[in-house]
């Protein structure tokens, strides 16, 4: 798929123009932003160390590549000209290339506006286009708010991992949720 296509447009709860759109090379600085401030609110993600711009250059570089192959698609919310969201969906391989991994991150002051919802329900097109049967995502149990958003999607809980995650000298699980499409 090609690179900055603007897929919807919707309008959040509090107002504001989100663009939905695949990912392009443009996005790296932004991206670099997103993923650091997370880190810096300790945010509840697969990530607890800042990303320099280097390293974020290569993972966008991988990332644009698999996107045009089609093994796997990645969206981005763009707000006022800036990428304050991204959502990662890739296509397993081998015996498992009916599955799809399904990752989501939203800027703090983005979050309980609908983009999420909508980021979704984005994604859930794309995965059907991509011949996906199954969708699976990962997240801290902790995460109350992720949890039933991916619920009211239909995701189903389909596993945990019981003391999975170490975070603020806490073990938390990792819960496992499964979509059918």
């Amino acid at each position: 798929m090609k690179t900055g296509r603007i897929l919807r447009r919707i309008t959040t709860k509090n107002g504001k123009e989100v663009i939905l759109r695949t990912l392009r090379w443009e996005d790296l600085d932004d991206l670099t932003a997103l993923i650091n401030s997370l880190v810096e609110e300790r945010a509840e993600i697969g990530r607890n160390e800042k990303v320099t711009r280097d390293q974020e250059a290569d993972w966008l570089g991988k990332e644009l590549a698999s996107l045009e192959k089609g093994e796997g698609f990645l969206l981005v919310a763009e707000a006022d000209g800036k990428a304050i969201g991204i959502s990662g969906l890739t296509k397993k391989k081998a015996w498992w290339s009916h599955v799809g991994e399904l990752g989501v991150i939203i800027e703090k002051d983005h979050r309980d506006t609908g983009i999420g919802t909508a980021i979704l329900k984005e994604q859930l097109t794309q995965a059907k286009k991509m011949n996906l049967k199954i969708l699976t995502l990962r997240l801290f149990s902790t995460n109350r708010t992720a949890y039933h958003l991916y619920e009211k999607l239909g995701f189903k809980e389909t596993g945990r991992i019981p003391r999975a995650i170490h975070k603020d000298r806490k073990y938390l699980d990792e819960v496992i949720m499964t979509k059918e499409i």
